[in-house]
């Protein structure tokens, strides 16, 4: 039994536009949404690039970053941006997964059963710290990130589009916090790192937040129905069959590689094939190249890949990995 949310459907006028929008359209949408977040955020330019992609890719990030590097505030950014509405999950160890979800509660008055909405009923939620919630309450987000629906009962309720989770977790702070799952890392399309601001770009943020925070005063540069628009039109970008073969031959050289308990699934293959189709969008370009392919290889897929234990002193992580066979060069 499925239900739909009153406010949550997809409207008439969205699909109609979704049906006209072009490939090449889509590279202005995302210019205006880049351009509206370096307001901002100073000096990600790549980072904030990946994460227009992302969302026009109808995909997941995982930013994993040192605290005050502005990971909740990039999420904020960027929903405000796209006219969306925004929930912030913030994650503990005592953190239930109706907490998330929300559940069903009776009505005092009428005696009828209600759900109540929690937190992930909203186009963009900020998961922060996610390794610091139970795997239990970890796992209650994998439906809704898969499938964009959740279920509570017998009833599965249908989230709003556009939907993006960006979640952050902190590499440093250890204790209290719980591994992810490969199958919670498989559903984010990407991994991004924010890092330190160079000096010069710490120095304007000195100058613009003297006053007054930024993201107090950022208007919306789009809407949700053109993000939807967007979304539709990057699935039409061409990939020809020379470069759909080294895409997948890219991705199985992960699942062959000898240093490697865990190569990418076909989730990121398909996770790879739409990032470039939706990077080739914001170029403005008509077709995906094997150059783009490669490019964004690294941050797709090293977050899918678990390098064996007797292996890490060679092999890190993935990146190093991935990095040897776009290389051709042999496992050592």
């Amino acid at each position: 039994m499925t239900a739909n949310i009153q406010n949550l459907k997809i409207t008439v006028d969205a699909q109609t536009e979704a049906d006209a929008f072009l490939p090449s359209q889509v590279g202005e949408i995302a210019q205006r949404l880049i351009s509206n977040v370096e307001k901002v955020i100073m000096g990600k330019h790549e980072q904030i690039v990946l994460s227009v992609a992302a969302l026009m890719a109808e995909g997941h990030v995982l930013i994993q970053d040192v605290p005050g590097v502005a990971k909740t505030m990039l999420a904020r950014a960027l929903a405000q941006s796209a006219g969306c509405t925004f929930k912030r999950i913030q994650c503990t160890p005592d953190l239930q997964p109706e907490d998330v979800l929300g559940q069903a509660r009776v009505d005092s008055q009428t005696g009828r059963a209600e759900f109540y909405f929690g937190p992930l009923f909203s186009q963009f939620v900020l998961v922060d710290e996610i390794n610091r919630a139970s795997p239990r309450t970890q796992s209650a987000l994998l439906e809704a990130m898969g499938e964009s629906s959740v279920t509570a009962g017998n009833i599965t309720y249908h989230l709003q589009k556009p939907f993006m989770v960006i979640a952050t977790q902190n590499p440093i702070e250890q204790e209290g916090t719980y591994l992810l799952p490969e199958a919670q890392k498989d559903r984010f399309l990407l991994q991004l790192q924010l890092g330190y601001p160079a000096l010069r770009d710490e120095e304007q943020m000195l100058d613009q937040f003297q006053l007054r925070h930024p993201i107090e005063t950022l208007k919306p540069v789009t809407s949700p129905d053109r993000i939807q628009a967007c979304q539709e039109a990057v699935r039409k970008v061409n990939v020809d069959r020379e470069v759909r073969s080294n895409l997948l031959s890219l991705v199985r050289g992960t699942r062959e590689h000898p240093a490697l308990l865990l190569g990418a699934s076909p989730r990121g293959s398909l996770g790879l094939f739409r990032m470039a189709q939706a990077m080739a969008a914001i170029n403005k370009q008509n077709s995906v190249s094997t150059q783009t392919i490669r490019a964004l290889a690294s941050t797709v897929l090293a977050h899918r890949l678990i390098v064996k234990p007797d292996r890490r002193n060679r092999y890190h992580d993935g990146t190093e990995v991935i990095k040897e066979i776009l290389e051709g060069r042999k496992p050592d």
